[in-house]
């Protein structure tokens, strides 16, 4: 069995296993920890650290750590619901040589959208998926016929007078007492809006909130089909270890 680490970084929580890149199951426990007030780096390194001593990780392990942020080279070049240090900061290279070990650093959605490319609900589409994670924000992922096109970040597309994540994420939602109608009713101006935009095959929608999917899917009315993510709240975590591990397959 091939294994690889995922490490999943957000605004509220961290959290990593141990991923069969075969199957893409967890193979571990799941280990979660609040992300530290502020999310400054070091701190968020100090909990990544504690994470891969927990799960048992050695320096040899191939390891992908997936964050709320544009990332291109291995540099974070923005920084959302996190601290503005990680703007234009070398996350790859200070997680590496801090953790002494190769790390393979990818946007959250982004590893979220090859997890479910790879393993889920976007296994075998063609065309333009386009997946969403509502949580603290919305995170988006582009694949085009099963490949990647990253850094895509509609979640900050300006809609209904703001960034739309403010209107539209799970913690919206929570924050603004929204019913599921209410919220749906929102999430149905949002969809619609990018599929003028974008035609996409398929919306894949993840976050924890994907779990209650049939709570608030049968109130959005848009002509593109709407799956939930199949991996649930462990895309990242898959995606990131995929990412990381992926050259062990080919």
């Amino acid at each position: 069995m091939t294994t690889a680490l995922g490490i999943d970084i957000g605004g509220t929580g961290i959290k990593g296993a141990r991923v069969d890149l075969t199957s893409g199951e967890l193979v571990s426990e799941r280990v979660k920890y609040a992300t530290p007030e502020g999310g400054h780096p070091g701190d968020i390194l100090s909990v990544v650290a504690q994470i891969l001593d927990d799960l048992g990780g050695t320096s040899s392990d191939h390891t992908g750590i997936c964050f709320p942020a544009v990332v291109t080279h291995g540099i974070t070049r923005s920084a959302a619901n996190v601290s503005a240090d990680w703007i234009d900061f070398p996350a790859r290279d200070m997680f590496a040589r801090s953790l002494d070990r190769d790390i393979h650093f990818v946007n959250d959605a982004d590893a979220a959208g090859v997890a479910e490319a790879r393993y889920g609900a976007a296994q075998g589409v063609r065309g333009l998926v386009i997946m969403l994670t509502l949580g603290t924000g919305i995170g988006s992922a582009f694949l085009m016929d099963g490949t990647l096109v990253p850094n895509s970040e509609i979640g900050h597309l300006e809609l209904l007078g703001t960034d739309i994540e403010k209107r539209a994420s799970n913690a919206a939602r929570e924050r603004d007492g929204l019913s599921f109608p209410e919220w749906a009713a929102i999430l149905t101006q949002y969809l619609t809006h990018v599929e003028k935009i974008f035609s996409p095959e398929l919306f894949i929608i993840g976050g924890g909130i994907s779990k209650e999917s049939q709570d608030f899917f049968p109130l959005i009315d848009i002509a593109t089909p709407l799956k939930a993510a199949e991996l649930l709240n462990n895309a990242g975590i898959v995606g990131a270890a995929y990412l990381a591990g992926n050259s062990l397959l080919d």
